[in-house]
């Protein structure tokens, strides 16, 4: 795999900004509800569907990935740049 440049990363920080602000959170029928349909609720606060992403042909593990995602991908992005920093200063 090619190492991750700036402008890759950069990339990465725009698509997460453009996204729905989170918490997202995974919600699925039989763990979280007993009747409906599986969904990640993008406003989990407001109960309107309007949060809420429905998916075709995911997984539960597909989903709770996704949902999980919207908080984990920023803090990934922050930590590489954190990272290079300490790199940079230590050369």
């Amino acid at each position: 795999m090619d190492e991750l440049d700036d402008v890759e990363l950069e990339a990465i920080d725009d698509r997460a900004e453009r996204a729905v602000p989170g918490p997202w959170v995974s919600r699925v029928e039989g763990r979280h509800f007993t009747s409906g349909d599986s969904f990640i609720a993008t406003d989990a606060a407001s109960h309107s569907a309007q949060g809420e992403i429905y998916l075709t042909g995911a997984s539960v593990a597909d989903q709770d990935f996704i949902a999980a995602a919207r908080a984990d991908v920023p803090r990934l992005a922050a930590e590489v740049r954190r990272l290079r920093r300490s790199l940079s200063g230590a050369g």
